[in-house]
């Protein structure tokens, strides 16, 4: 409703009089007006101790709140204003209790990174959990017997202690094997659980209880007496757990080492190709290999350089004038000049469209020559300010102590002087957002205190580098998504096709198989490569 307030507070209902049709008017037009604010602005609440005095009753969006006699109630139901719809009136305020909608966008975030904070290590503690129980499981069925009935026990002598010494070993094996496979931080968050690990966790619970239950019933109610029968009991235990995690080593890092599949992953916005070779992975597995083999892989996104030729077609339509000569205002005389200007426009459009590739290609031309040109000055300039710190080195080798120069000293003294050529070169090549001045500073400081020559100094500023080469800003690590029509838990097979979607770009990916492959043998007789040169005495002149 559009005679209606947003906001809650007090509404009060005007008489039957005859200026309530000119109130209703202006209510209507302050209501409309403030249901086209109330979307942009805060919502406001005001709250009224119970004991406080009113004239009229609260009424909370048009209707009385519970417990607080109607407007119908006290005049009756001939008092009741015809027009009520019309006439109701809202009055609004800001309260001290009033959220804006940043503190509402700030409260989910908040929220969110709390979440992905829990999610990341939740599988940790799960796992260190799972790892305790298995753990002294084993130990606890060897210490209640000797606490709840110590008399009654029979002695084992050496036996047992032989038995204690190979659980003693087993344990510390088991230990250290689950510290390494299962308590480590992941890698990435992934959307949903792996499989496997749900599997061999839920595997190692079953196990863990149902030797519980096996020993509450056999052992603890009936208190056995044999407690060699009761260590070896443990020590199956502990076997059984060393098989599981044997399983774990299988399923969860040899199974995917033999390559199966044939992976194709192209960048949406310039095309960059890579192919790479996977094994038996879920998609959201491949997925992770496949964001690991990106940052180490593709060189890094630079938005700069499709502007280029966005700024070209839009210049294109810009050239593209229609003319309207049917306007209102023209005159009938005027139509056919208007015609034939309109037709010799599109005409010349289309000659600027005929002529496009010309212009593409001297632009190129001209941009490689201006990038040669800054490249040139440059590397010219890089040089001499390597032949400068090589000569003041040799006369700090002369000079006293007092007076050497550090090296990061040095590195800050000579960088003025390749700073603008630089400068200039990224600006060209618009990479001049991808490195700051203190990355450049920190690398020539770095390049000056191994010895390393000017090439090896700019190779990092002539060519754009794999992403991981740049600042952790650049790597949008916690921004991608991935799109899959197919289950990302279930596993990747022939035709598989998915989508990794960041900020300003996506990564299509397609799985294909690799093919099997039949190979035969063809032998070759040793004997059949032997031949015979026979050379005559008598050679022509």
């Amino acid at each position: 409703m559009d005679t209606e307030s947003t906001h809650s507070g007090y509404s009060y209902h005007s008489s039957r009089s005859g200026r309530s049709n000119r109130h209703g008017d202006r209510s209507r037009e302050r209501h409309k007006a403030s249901s086209k604010d109330s979307v942009r602005s805060e919502r406001s609440v005001i709250i009224n101790p119970p004991d406080s005095p009113s004239q009229e009753s609260p009424v909370h969006n048009g209707e009385p709140l519970p417990g607080e006699p109607s407007p119908a109630a006290e005049h009756g139901d001939d008092a009741q204003d015809d027009n009520w719809g019309e006439t109701t009136t809202a009055v609004t305020g800001t309260s001290e209790l009033s959220i804006s909608q940043e503190d509402v966008v700030g409260l989910g975030k908040e929220i969110q990174d709390r979440t992905q904070g829990f999610r990341r290590f939740l599988p940790l503690a799960v796992g260190l959990c799972v790892g305790l129980l298995v753990v002294a499981t084993p130990l606890v069925f060897l210490l209640l017997p000797v606490v709840m009935w110590p008399d009654r026990l029979q002695a084992c002598g050496a036996a047992c202690e032989g038995l204690f010494l190979s659980i003693s070993f087993k344990l510390l094996i088991l230990l250290v094997a689950i510290w390494a496979l299962f308590l480590r931080q992941g890698r990435a968050g992934l959307p949903r659980v792996c499989v496997y690990r749900a599997f061999l966790t839920t595997l190692t619970l079953l196990l863990t209880m149902s030797y519980w239950l096996f020993y509450g019933v056999r052992i603890l109610d009936a208190q056995d007496e044999d407690y060699h029968g009761i260590v070896q009991f443990a020590v199956s235990l502990v076997d059984s757990q060393l098989f599981v995690h044997y399983l774990a080593v299988v399923l969860l890092e040899l199974r995917h080492l033999q390559p199966c599949y044939s992976v194709c992953v192209m960048r949406s916005t310039d095309g960059e190709t890579r192919h790479y070779s996977i094994g038996q992975l879920s998609v959201q597995k491949a997925a992770l290999s496949i964001l690991e083999f990106y940052y180490r892989d593709f060189s890094l996104h630079n938005p700069a350089l499709l502007s280029a030729s966005k700024h070209r077609a839009a210049k294109h339509l810009a050239g593209l004038k229609v003319y309207n000569v049917d306007a209102p205002g023209s005159t009938a005389g005027a139509q056919p000049s208007n015609g034939n200007q309109s037709r010799a426009m599109v005409t010349a459009a289309g000659k600027r469209k005929d002529s496009a590739h010309s212009e593409l290609y001297y632009e190129e031309a001209d941009y490689e020559r201006r990038v040669r040109k800054r490249r040139a000055r440059l590397v010219v300039a890089v040089e001499e300010a390597f032949t400068h710190v090589r000569r003041m080195k040799k006369e700090d080798e002369r000079a006293t102590p007092s007076d050497i120069m550090d090296v990061r000293e040095a590195a800050l003294a000579i960088f003025p002087s390749m700073a603008r050529s630089l400068q200039k070169y990224l600006r060209t090549t618009r990479r001049q957002h991808c490195h700051s001045m203190e990355s450049i500073q920190k690398h020539l400081a770095f390049c000056l205190i191994n010895n390393m020559s000017p090439k090896a100094f700019l190779e990092a500023y002539l060519a754009p580098g794999p992403t991981l080469q740049y600042g952790p800003e650049r790597w949008m690590a916690d921004q991608w998504t991935l799109v899959s029509e197919a289950s990302v838990t279930g596993g990747i097979k022939e035709g598989t096709e998915f989508l990794l979607k960041c900020l300003d770009f996506s990564l299509a990916v397609t799985i294909k198989s690799i093919p099997y492959i039949r190979l035969t043998e063809e032998y070759i007789d040793p004997k059949s490569h032997k031949f015979i040169l026979l050379l005559q005495s008598e050679t022509s002149v």
